[in-house]
């Protein structure tokens, strides 16, 4: 069912669409494409904890420095954390993107042939067939440990507290092991 007015481009109300997650519940399967227009499917990471993060276009100052941002950070993270950042952007533009922004460490993806992340998810804005900023952190079960979706389009998430749960996260699964 389609949410209504839970996000905003410069204070313009849009509508996301896509089932929507909840804590706790186990996020679905979905496929992707890398840089080369390869499938990538979540459950390629089976056994990681996965942080993803999404940005409506890798074109923006926000979403650019979103991904810098994570794709720093996870040379702090410890070696069974995946990041990813899922874009409606094209492989190809990903790719440049990348290389000129050196992001080595994130895995930088796009949904936009089949929207299958967005409606998974729920964050497909349907007025612009863009993904709402937002990030995900699931355990190595796909199990929905942390969720920001972004209200306003052009602000930033809130790094340190998704970044303070998944400290949370690897720290109780360090014990569990």
């Amino acid at each position: 069912m389609a949410k209504t007015k839970t996000v905003t481009m410069h204070g313009k109300p849009l509508t996301l669409g896509g089932r929507g997650l909840f804590l706790g519940t186990v996020a679905p399967d979905f496929t992707v494409l890398d840089q080369e227009s390869e499938e990538v499917r979540l459950s390629q990471f089976k056994n990681r904890i996965k942080v993803i993060s999404v940005t409506p276009s890798l074109d923006t100052q926000v979403c650019d420095l979103q991904l810098r941002r994570f794709n720093s950070e996870a040379s702090q993270m410890p070696a069974d954390v995946v990041v990813m950042n899922i874009s409606m952007d094209l492989p190809f533009a990903i790719r440049r993107f990348c290389e000129v922004a050196e992001i080595d460490r994130a895995k930088a993806l796009s949904d936009h042939r089949d929207a299958s992340f967005g409606n998974a998810f729920g964050i497909l804005i349907k007025e612009l067939r863009l993904l709402a900023r937002a990030v995900f952190i699931l355990d190595r079960d796909n199990k929905v440990r942390y969720i920001e979706i972004v209200p306003e389009l052009s602000n930033h998430p809130d790094y340190d507290k998704a970044l303070q749960s998944l400290r949370i996260l690897t720290d109780t699964a360090k014990k569990a092991a």
